[in-house]
């Protein structure tokens, strides 16, 4: 799908434009000591997610009020339309009421089911990520990029948590994991920042929803990595949420054929 670029630009300007009103509430709540409710999917949930969202909905409305909005906390509201923001007001809720830093607000506009701009803020640590399609990946307006790891045994491998997949899961990434050369473990949104970053290497989820993936692909794919479902699929609205990136296609398709077995 080519994209004029005026386009592109007018949809960061409006993603960067929600994240940090995303970021003005988010920062207000952050450290303190708030009620923390239980989902239905045992996921937990503050006042700041909440008020976060409604905040974001509301700027993409002012903005393009005919586009659909599909949010973690206030679900969908014309999600067939051709342009769709998906949202996740605090990426790490687990983290955000512990104090731990690695929390992020997560932005896509997705055309035609299709991600084509994507922005991670991680408001506590000062760093904004952006990327649209065929315009590279940045932090804090510095351009970004993988480094290109070939090789299983030399990879870097990060996950959120063990807790995220199920025993089966568990055991095919367990078995993954064990082959890199180190593997580490927590994060959420931000271990996708460290693969754009050249930090990290191999990436393995499961369990996530699409505003939990949807704004990650244009970050890794822009910064020269690879992003797809567990089968090599590409992610979209419907997809699965097992979510595999890595640092070359090389990495990625060992990963795969593991996967496969």
């Amino acid at each position: 799908m080519k994209i004029e670029p005026q386009f592109l630009a007018e949809k960061k300007k409006t993603a960067l434009l929600v994240a940090e009103a995303a970021r003005a509430v988010t920062l207000s709540y952050y450290g303190s000591h708030l009620p923390v409710c239980t989902k239905q999917d045992n996921s937990p949930v503050t006042e700041a997610d909440r008020q976060t969202e409604q905040r974001m909905r509301a700027v993409i409305a002012q903005h393009w009020p005919s586009h659909g909005i599909y949010g973690e906390e206030y679900g969908a509201a014309n999600s067939e339309a051709e342009s769709v923001w998906v949202i996740d007001p605090i990426d790490g809720t687990k983290s955000f009421i512990t104090g731990n830093p690695l929390w992020g607000t997560l932005v896509a506009y997705c055309l035609a089911q299709e991600p084509v701009v994507g922005v991670i803020d991680l408001p506590a640590l000062g760093q904004c990520w952006v990327a649209s399609q065929n315009g590279g990946t940045y932090c804090n307006g510095e351009r970004r990029s993988v480094m290109p790891c070939l090789q299983l045994e030399s990879a870097r491998f990060q996950t959120t948590s063990p807790d995220a997949f199920t025993a089966q899961e568990w055991d095919v990434v367990d078995r993954i994991s064990q082959q890199c050369a180190m593997r580490r473990f927590g994060g959420d949104c931000f271990i996708f920042t460290q693969l754009a970053a050249g930090h990290v290497d191999v990436v393995m989820e499961s369990g996530l929803q699409p505003y939990d993936y949807m704004a990650l692909v244009n970050i890794v794919q822009e910064a020269g990595g690879v992003i797809s479902d567990w089968q090599g699929q590409p992610l979209h609205l419907h997809s699965s949420g097992q979510v595999l990136a890595s640092a070359s296609a090389a990495l990625h398709a060992q990963v795969l054929a593991m996967l496969a077995q």
